[in-house]
């Protein structure tokens, strides 16, 4: 296989975090078939959607690309790295923030791979976004890069030690023994299937903040007689509807 120049290496390998399930090695194999050889810029700015998603494909016996288990915008997102057009510059700013700047807030953590998205797999994506919420605010206070994730001796542990002091998770995906350490870590994790702007998302979990579910009025430090009477206000609710 031929050496790969680290601005194009860095392309391709940052396309493979966007695709869950698709290993590095699979990648390129994939580039290989569809495009040829040598992998150079003009080679990769062939790559299409369409042919990109019939290669992964492939890897499972789903010869025209469908049922895959890796959505659309993950695909384009993979192709524009691809290209080279997908950089940093889209990151979101960095808020000053000191501890009780937002009273009854919690920490919040999201898996991104672009910009502010919430459109990372937890094991793959390439940061993630730390945000301050409460219910009636966000800050973003940190941007966390998992880069150096795939070095580690557990992989997994590195990204739940990177978030340790986060509250919630928000993943696009994410598996099952990963999922299992980030709960260990008392971090609760949410799955949000479809790719969104993090804004979007924390703004609408900020309802929850009225009428916590037991879990998060634990994380919220709420007294048993608290919890107690919010499950009760949910089944009046359930009674009603």
């Amino acid at each position: 296989m031929e050496a790969l120049d680290r601005e194009l290496a860095l392309r391709i390998a940052l396309a493979s975090r966007v695709l869950p399930g698709v290993e590095l090695g699979e990648l390129l194999d994939i580039l290989h078939e569809r495009v040829g050889s040598p992998l150079d810029d003009e080679a990769l700015k062939r790559v299409t959607v369409t042919n990109l998603k019939t290669g992964i494909g492939s890897l499972d016996g789903e010869e025209d690309g469908e049922d895959i288990g890796i959505g659309l915008e993950n695909i384009k997102l993979a192709v524009r790295y691809l290209w080279g057009e997908e950089a940093d510059e889209n990151l979101p700013e960095i808020l000053p923030y000191r501890e009780g700047d937002l009273p009854g807030s919690i920490r919040v953590a999201v898996a991104s791979n672009a910009g502010n998205l919430l459109n990372g797999h937890f094991g793959s994506c390439i940061r993630y976004l730390v945000y301050q919420l409460s219910a009636t605010d966000y800050r973003l206070v940190d941007i966390r890069s998992a880069v150096d994730a795939d070095n580690a001796a557990d992989k997994n542990q590195f990204r739940v030690n990177l978030i340790r002091d986060c509250q919630v998770l928000f993943v696009q995906t994410m598996g099952g023994p990963a999922a299992a350490k980030v709960i260990r870590a008392d971090i609760y994790p949410i799955k949000v299937p479809d790719v969104v702007e993090a804004p979007q998302k924390l703004v609408e979990f900020q309802g929850v903040f009225a009428a916590p579910p037991p879990w998060f009025a634990k994380i919220l430090g709420l007294d048993a007689e608290a919890r107690k009477r919010f499950r009760s206000e949910e089944q009046v609710l359930e009674e009603e509807v």
